[in-house]
């Protein structure tokens, strides 16, 4: 087990996806994205160091949780911790879902986030643009974000997102 810088953690949070959510929020974000709703989580020395440890054991305690959601700052900025917390969900059947201002396709490229990746269920990807913001949309912030099943997207090799509860191919394709 390792460190990791948080922010501070939501457990019970039914606002971060669906279900009933641990919400671990990162410290650490170099996209800055004007308006956005953390900007206390975007100094890499803020917040303080806890162990994936103790995440997991509160995370456990929760019987009625459905998933673990990393948010920020930046999650993919501290990937291996992380990671530690998407297998533990994983091996205890929760979903794993990430808010991330990188696209889904940047972090196919970037070797050392990948992995992250790979172990999410769902991600929320793309910055979010003030110009674009809409309270009428769920769990997003501005209209440009996407929200991608992630291992029918790796499965298929090409981006699924979720609109109007189906799952949708880029290309308009109505996969369910």
């Amino acid at each position: 087990m390792s460190d990791i810088r948080i922010a501070g953690v939501v457990g019970g949070s039914i606002t971060d996806g669906p279900g009933i959510r641990y919400t671990i929020f990162t410290q650490g974000c170099s996209h800055n994205c004007p308006g956005c709703q953390n900007p206390d989580t975007h100094p890499y020395d803020g917040g303080y160091l806890e162990s994936t440890e103790k995440l997991i054991s509160e995370a456990a305690h929760d019987p009625m949780l459905t998933g673990v959601t990393f948010s920020g700052g930046e999650p993919f900025d501290q990937p291996g911790p992380l990671c530690e917390i998407a297998l533990w969900a994983r091996e205890h059947g929760l979903e794993t879902a990430a808010y991330t201002g990188y696209l889904y396709e940047q972090l196919l490229e970037m070797p050392e986030k990948r992995r992250l990746l790979e172990l999410c269920d769902v991600i929320v990807d793309g910055p979010f643009i003030m110009a674009q913001r809409n309270l009428d949309i769920r769990f997003k912030g501005s209209e440009n974000q996407r929200i991608i099943d992630v291992p029918k997207s790796l499965e298929c090799g090409r981006v699924i997102l979720k609109e109007d509860g189906r799952w949708i191919a880029s290309d308009d394709e109505i996969i369910i």
